[in-house]
């Protein structure tokens, strides 16, 4: 079973990167509350039971795809317990159908590895090559929980927040669907 510490609500005592700092300070420069978690690495969602269980959200799912060409890339959160299909994110986004992109692409464009995308990754994209895609159940809870970039730390923050105070910070515009 994957070690899950206590919940806290200050950052980490040490970052991991330069976009793991960049996230905590902008959470704490934009007064956006958080409740974190130290984990075991956590790569499936899986993994993310106990840590949901911890942290009393649950955790999305959160997907880096691309079209065929590699031209255009998409940031894709859904509910942990719904199964990709490439079909229907397709359809929904009236696009030619999408495969996962690279490991190496993850880490050039958001600055993560395979098991940590988030969101909050959109920091290291200040050209938005990446459009962000929300599948909209993956908004119904009052919690948003998501790893903070690292494959070894999740937090949960207030879904508002993370719509109406963190984003903007990005200055990435979602695309709300339906699969």
């Amino acid at each position: 079973m994957i070690h899950v510490s206590a919940p806290s609500p200050s950052v980490p005592k040490e970052y991991k990167n330069d976009l793991h700092r960049a996230v905590y300070e902008t959470l704490v420069r934009c007064d956006i509350a958080f409740v974190r978690v130290d984990t075991d690495p956590a790569i499936t969602m899986e993994d993310c039971i106990a840590i949901a269980e911890t942290l009393q959200t649950p955790i999305v799912k959160t997907l880096f795809l691309c079209n065929r060409q590699q031209t255009n890339f998409y940031l894709f959160v859904t509910t942990a317990d719904k199964p990709f299909k490439t079909k229907d994110f397709s359809h929904a986004m009236e696009i030619s159908r999408v495969s996962f992109a690279s490991g190496e692409q993850l880490e050039s464009m958001l600055g993560t590895e395979i098991g940590s995308a988030s969101v909050l990754s959109l920091l290291h994209d200040p050209e938005h090559k990446v459009q962000l895609v929300f599948d909209c159940e993956a908004l119904c809870e009052e919690w948003y929980g998501c790893t903070d970039t690292t494959t070894t730390g999740y937090m949960k923050l207030p879904t508002k927040d993370l719509l109406d105070v963190f984003l903007p910070q990005t200055d990435h515009k979602p695309i709300f669907i339906e699969v």
